[in-house]
Parts: structure tokens; C-alpha cells; sequence
């Protein structure tokens, strides 16, 4: 670029492996495994093959009769790199993030136990990437935008468009970086949208009260969907249309001038599709605490506005896209407006708060005229809850030995040498740590029950600071088919090693000197993962299933409103029933949920079978920070 005099640049602090050679550090694209862990709204049928719930003649014009949705959970820079190597480079149509601003938010989540609020840490996994995304400053939130919004332009199809919300904070900076040819170019930023929301909170009295967003809308190519908009007119915009036409229809004059120079008055009706839009967004209003929409994110954004993009930059059967999916608005507006989604978050509790909200989409506001919705129906299309894996071969190498040394006496375990996969021993229990960074996954624990079982361990504790879905009842019971007694213990919290450790450090990896191990033994607890009990009862072919008992480990949230939790069912936010698990896919065939509305759920589930013979039944219960637990039952009818 040193030729051409009207190239500009944003600089940011390690942008380039090598400054003088001028070397962009290369964006990576690891290519790691999805597990699908879920299927909604798509019950099997006998033999072990499934049909949609919804015939073809209700699904949107340009929507494969196959096509299921996906919400996926993961980093979504390693979900985006994957989902291009498997083939979906150039297949979204629109793309729409509402991506963390750099305001050193807390992402702690807000839930409730019965009738009790209570506040939730982040995850390790959480809490380190968006640490990450502050701790060099503007360079390092600049960083972390580039590299994601690289991966998104792959995935964008040659038609297809991408809008970017931000608030004031960085809004500026990340329209110099899409600007940029290696990402979107100038020339094209279709439109700087700035939506007015309206002031609420409590604000400096020094500064001007903050009451708008930006949203930036690039396209990937001058050839881009484009859908006209309007609003409805409002009662002031339609004063003018004063008049009555002898079809009852309300009009305006409007004073005309011919080429000859002389006057007259002409017929002008509002345009049927409403109030063309501009780059102002007015009408629509941050939600109120009290709005039917709310599902207990701070960030969420009204399903109005999602829906002028929508309806403005795809079509029915398009692909719809969010990448920091948060509450799930994109997807419950994509799926309302018959288009397909893909979304994905970090958060386990995004993951399930999006679930339900999906599964109660015939209860919520409806975007669709009625004859729209006669044609779309009323109910969310199947969807799956995707999982990705092998993390290890991404995230492991960070600190492993300081780190390892450091878990195995904090569990107070002997380390073991030239092992895989068996890093320590406590009594006759062969002992893994799970990643700092990354969850436990169903393949990691097979590996650890393989070189237990190689190497005549038939006892064996996997430790993590948090679990990817399907590791839990389903890894004990593959465990014990090879002889292993396995258990999965919880890492405590940071907050809680901060607590029992005075003094410690996460980024240090070390144990204060003066803590003694029977200092270790009172104060850090390790505990098992959430133990579920279920009880059934088989009535000729009728089955009955009872959640008896569900206790999660202790915690520091738990641990504040304990005395005032009347119930542990109170823990369950959610949970499903697959009727005759296969061993692979989850199907939810049945489930009961907390919502807004009602905060009751459902204890029992009953199921009628066509056919005697023995079924494998297999129960979810998420509980009220987004875990899930499992149980996998068998029944003779």
C-alpha cells in the first residue's frame, strides 16, 4: 500500500507478527468436531428414524423440507473457523452480533431459585475469554472484533449483509476496521444506523444523557438483498392526508406545477407499506423491565428492531446468523419471519435461555400477520443443540505443567509421570485435571477410561471447572461398561478458591506458602457434579416417570439464600424426555419449563407406547444456571 496515496489504516497494538516487514498475524482456523446433543421439536419415529413435526406445505418459500436450525455452544471464533471448514463458507445470507462492548462489563448472570433472585459468576471459561478481551485495552477488544468479523465475511454469502451494534464506546474504531479492504472496504457500508432507544437509568448530571446505539450495516458486495421497509404512520403524519376519496381511501393535495408554468392540486395517498425508514430508528424503544419479551438479559434488544433488519436484508428461507446470540432474539424473529438461524454463544445459560425461549414461541409476541403465520404455523421448526469438542488441541498447551502441579495440590493428589491422560493419583484413584479454559468433553473422559483400563485403574476422578453437554450420568455409565468407577468432581469457583485462599491468584497458579494442607482439606471443597434420582412406574404400556431427588454441589450463590430455597426441586429451571433413546441424538419428545408467566414445572411425565417391547428412556434436567444433567432409564412395556 505504500503507493497508494489514499489508503488509511487502523493500528492497533500487535496487529502484526512483524512490524517492519509489515506481516498481519495470521487469523486461525482450527477445524474441530461438532456433537449434535440435542434435537427439539423432532420426534423419533420406529426404527429409529424421524420426521418433521411440520408438513412440507407449512414450511416458508425457499425452505428445505430437511433443514433443521442450530444453536451451537462455544467459543465462537473456533465455532466460526469450523463451520467454514465443513463447508459453510458463502451459505449466510445475514449476519446480525451484538458483540460485548468495551466497557469492562459483568457477566455474571441473574436467575432465580424458586422465588429468590440470585446472582451467578461467569464460568472459568467466561470469565477468561472476556478478560481476555479487556486486558490490553482498546488493542486487545480490537483484536478479539477482527478476527471474528474476518470469519464472519467468510461465511457471508456473495448477497448477503452484516450488522454490527455498538454503542458509543468503540463504534467509531470498529467502522475504521470494517472499512479496511481485508475486511468489508468503504465502499461497502450501506448505512450508519443509529437507533434511538431512549434514555433510561440514572447518568452523570455532567455529561448529555445517553440515548442512542450505532448499528453498522456493510454488505459483502454492491449486489446485496435489499427488501423496502416502512413504519406505520403515526397519528401526525396523517393529518395531512385530510381527505376522502370516493373509495374511503385518505388523501392529500398537494400543489403541483406543469411545465407550462401553471398550478394545480393533485391526489397524494400514503404509501401502502407505510412511512419509508431512514437511518434514524425512533419508534422503537428499549424494552421495559415489565415487557412480555424479557427473559432476564440486561443486553436483550426488542424483537421489533431485529425484525426491520430482517425483513430488510434476507428472505423467507434465507440464513440468519448471530454468533453472540445472548437471549436468542435473532432466532426467535429469523424463525417467526420463516427464515433459517444459526446462532451461538459462550454462555451455557444463553444456550438454554434461547432453548425455551424457541420452545415457547407460539406464547410470544407475534411479528407475523395473520395470514403469514396460517402459512408458517405457530410452533418453532426443529432445531439441534450442537456441541463443539476437542478443545484440548486448541487451548491445552497455556501453563500445563505450573498449572497441573498446581491442581494436583490443590486436590491433594501425587503426581503421576508419563501418562497421557492420568496426571495424578489420591489413594487408589487415578486422577485427570480438566482445561483451565476450556469445558470437559465427552471424549476426554473416554480417553482417561482407556488408559485407566490399560493400565489396571479401575477408579478414576475427572476434575473441571466446567462440562460440556452429555458429561455426566452418560460418562459413568460408559465408564462402567469398561470397569471403571468413575467420578466427575467440581472445581470450586475462582470466587471461592479466592475465599479459601487468601492471597491467591488465578494468573499466579500458586498457593500461598502459608496455606498448610489441612488448611486445603477444610477450606477448598471438591464435590461431585449434580446428582439426579428418578423413579418410574410401568402400567401395561403407559410409562411414568417422577424427578425424586436433585441436588446441585455447593456453591457461594447456593450458599447465600440456602435457608431461604424451600425445595432443591426449585433448582430445576427445565427438563425433557427422550422415549426411546438409541444411544446417540437426544430427541426431546416431552418437556416442562419455567417461564416468565409461570414459574410452576412439572414433576411427572407419563408416555403411552404403540408397541410393547424394552425402551431406553433418557432424561434432561437443566437447572437454573443453565447445566444440564442426564439419566438414561430402561423399561420393559
Amino acid at each position: 500500500m505504500k503507493d497508494d496515496r489514499k489508503f488509511t489504516e487502523l493500528l492497533w497494538a500487535g496487529k502484526y507478527d512483524n512490524v517492519d516487514l509489515g506481516e498481519r498475524a495470521p487469523v486461525e482456523h482450527p477445524n474441530l468436531p461438532f456433537q449434535v446433543v440435542e434435537t427439539v421439536n423432532e420426534p423419533r419415529l420406529k426404527g429409529g428414524l424421524a420426521k418433521s413435526l411440520f408438513p412440507e406445505e407449512q414450511l416458508p418459500q425457499n425452505y428445505p423440507s430437511d433443514w433443521k436450525n442450530l444453536l451451537i455452544w462455544g467459543d465462537n471464533k473456533l465455532v466460526m473457523s469450523s463451520l467454514i471448514k465443513q463447508g459453510w463458507a458463502g451459505k449466510i445470507n445475514l449476519i446480525y452480533i451484538d458483540p460485548p462492548f468495551f466497557t469492562g462489563a459483568d457477566f455474571s448472570i441473574k436467575t432465580k431459585v424458586g422465588d429468590e433472585p440470585v446472582e451467578k459468576e461467569p464460568s472459568i471459561i467466561e470469565e477468561r475469554a472476556y478478560g481476555d478481551i479487556w486486558s490490553g485495552g482498546i488493542a486487545s477488544y480490537l483484536k478479539y472484533m477482527y478476527e471474528r468479523l474476518s470469519l464472519m465475511r467468510e461465511l457471508l454469502a456473495e448477497n448477503g449483509s452484516i450488522y454490527v451494534h455498538f454503542d458509543w464506546h468503540v463504534a467509531h474504531y470498529v467502522k475504521v476496521m470494517m472499512d479496511q479492504p481485508d475486511l468489508f472496504g468503504y465502499e461497502n457500508l450501506r448505512n450508519e444506523l443509529i437507533w434511538n432507544k431512549g434514555f433510561r437509568g440514572t447518568e452523570s448530571s455532567r455529561i448529555y444523557q445517553h440515548a442512542h446505539d450505532t448499528i453498522l450495516w456493510y454488505s459483502k458486495t454492491d449486489d446485496y438483498i435489499w427488501n423496502q421497509q416502512g413504519q406505520p404512520y403515526r397519528d401526525e403524519d396523517m393529518r395531512r392526508y385530510n381527505k376522502v376519496d370516493e373509495f374511503g381511501r385518505q388523501y392529500a393535495l398537494i400543489k403541483r406545477r406543469r411545465t407550462d408554468g401553471t398550478v394545480y392540486y393533485g391526489k397524494t395517498y400514503p404509501k401502502e407499506q407505510g412511512k419509508r425508514l431512514n437511518d434514524i430508528i425512533e419508534d422503537i424503544p428499549v424494552m421495559a423491565a415489565t415487557s412480555s419479551e424479557r427473559v432476564g438479559f440486561d443486553t436483550q434488544k426488542p424483537e421489533d428492531l431485529l425484525s426491520v433488519i430482517a425483513k430488510t436484508s434476507s428472505n423467507p428461507g434465507d440464513i440468519v446468523a448471530d454468533f453472540f446470540c445472548g437471549s436468542g432474539t435473532t432466532g426467535a424473529v429469523a424463525e417467526k419471519l420463516g427464515r433459517r438461524w444459526i446462532m451461538c454463544d459462550l454462555s451455557k445459560f444463553a444456550i438454554h435461555t434461547t432453548r425455551k425461549r424457541l420452545l415457547n414461541i407460539h406464547n410470544s409476541k407475534d411479528l407475523l400477520n395473520k395470514e403469514e403465520n396460517k402459512s408458517y404455523g405457530k410452533l418453532a421448526r426443529p432445531f439441534e443443540v450442537w456441541n463443539i469438542g476437542n478443545y484440548e488441541t486448541v487451548y491445552w498447551q497455556e501453563k500445563q505443567d505450573k498449572y497441573l502441579a498446581f491442581m494436583l495440590k490443590l486436590y491433594q493428589a501425587q503426581r503421576l509421570d508419563n501418562f497421557r491422560y492420568l496426571h495424578g493419583r489420591r489413594a487408589d484413584r487415578a486422577v485427570h485435571i480438566g482445561p483451565l479454559n476450556a469445558p470437559v468433553t465427552i471424549e476426554e473422559v473416554e480417553k482417561v477410561v482407556l488408559e485407566c483400563r490399560a493400565n489396571k485403574f479401575n477408579k478414576a476422578d475427572v476434575l473441571g471447572w466446567d462440562w460440556a453437554y452429555e458429561v455426566n450420568d452418560l460418562a459413568k455409565a460408559s465408564a462402567k461398561k469398561n470397569a471403571i468407577d468413575l467420578r466427575l468432581i467440581q472445581i470450586p469457583s475462582v470466587n471461592e478458591l479466592k475465599s479459601a485462599l487468601v492471597g491467591f491468584d488465578l494468573k499466579l497458579l500458586e498457593i500461598p506458602d502459608q496455606v498448610i494442607e489441612k488448611q486445603l482439606a477444610e477450606q477448598v471443597r471438591f464435590s461431585e457434579v449434580a446428582y439426579l434420582e428418578i423413579k418410574s412406574q410401568v402400567s401395561d404400556k403407559e410409562v411414568a416417570l417422577k424427578i425424586a431427588d436433585f441436588q446441585l454441589p455447593p456453591s457461594k450463590e447456593l450458599s447465600e439464600i440456602a435457608n431461604r430455597i424451600k425445595s432443591s426441586f426449585d433448582l430445576i429451571d427445565y427438563w425433557a424426555v427422550d422415549w426411546d433413546y438409541k444411544g446417540d441424538t437426544f430427541h426431546n419428545g416431552w418437556q416442562s419449563y419455567r417461564t416468565k408467566k409461570s414459574r410452576k414445572i412439572d414433576l411427572e411425565a407419563k408416555h403411552t407406547y404403540t408397541d410393547g417391547g424394552d425402551y431406553q428412556i433418557m432424561v434432561k434436567v437443566v437447572d437454573v444456571f443453565g447445566n444440564d444433567t442426564n439419566k438414561v432409564l430402561k423399561v420393559k412395556v
